[in-house]
C-alpha cells in the first residue's frame, strides 16, 4: 500500500462525499436547469462528475480517444440516485485501483490520448483537481444562479 495513494484518494473522497451533500440540496427539476444557453445543465455537469474518477483512471492506462468515447457514450444517468451511485462506485474503482498500483507502477509514465505524460501517481493528482474544479463549478452555478443556500461545508 502506497500511503501517498491512500492520502490523495482520501482528498478525492472528500470532494466525493461534498458533491453528494450538495446533491442532497437538490430536486429532480433541478438537473435540467442550465445557466447559461451554450452550457452544460446542472445533470449533465453532475453526470461528468461522476464519471470522473474512472473515466480519468482510464485515461491514466493510456486509452485511445476512440475507446473514451466509447466510453463516455456508454454512460448516462437520468437521476439523482444513478449520479450518486455512479460517482460513489466509480470512486471505489479508482479508488482500488491505485491502492493496487506498485511504487515502481506509480512511476510508469503514461501518454494520454491527446499527448500529455504524467506518471500515474500524477495522473492521480490531475484527478483531484479535476474534480475539484468541477464541484467548484457546481456550487458556483447552484449559489449565484440559482440563489440556493447550500449550507455544506467544502473542505474539512
Amino acid at each position: 500500500m502506497n500511503i501517498y495513494c491512500k492520502y490523495t484518494l482520501n482528498q478525492i473522497w472528500i470532494a466525493v462525499t461534498t458533491t453528494l451533500a450538495l446533491m442532497d440540496k437538490l430536486e429532480e427539476t433541478d438537473l435540467r436547469k442550465r445557466p447559461s444557453s451554450n452550457k452544460h445543465s446542472i445533470g449533465e455537469l453532475l453526470e461528468h462528475i461522476a464519471i470522473i474518477c474512472e473515466a480519468d483512471a482510464l485515461i491514466s492506462d493510456g486509452i485511445t480517444q476512440e475507446e473514451m468515447q466509447q466510453y463516455y457514450s456508454m454512460n448516462s444517468y437520468k437521476n439523482l440516485s444513478e449520479i450518486k451511485a455512479t460517482l460513489i462506485q466509480n470512486y471505489q474503482i479508482l479508488e482500488a485501483k491505485f491502492m493496487a498500483f506498485t511504487e515502481a507502477e506509480l512511476h510508469e509514465k503514461i501518454t494520454s490520448f491527446w499527448g500529455v505524460t504524467y506518471t500515474r501517481y500524477e495522473w492521480l493528482v490531475e484527478i483531484v483537481a479535476h474534480i475539484y474544479h468541477h464541484r467548484g463549478q457546481l456550487h458556483s452555478m447552484l449559489v449565484h444562479c440559482y440563489k440556493k443556500d447550500l449550507k455544506v461545508p467544502l473542505f474539512e
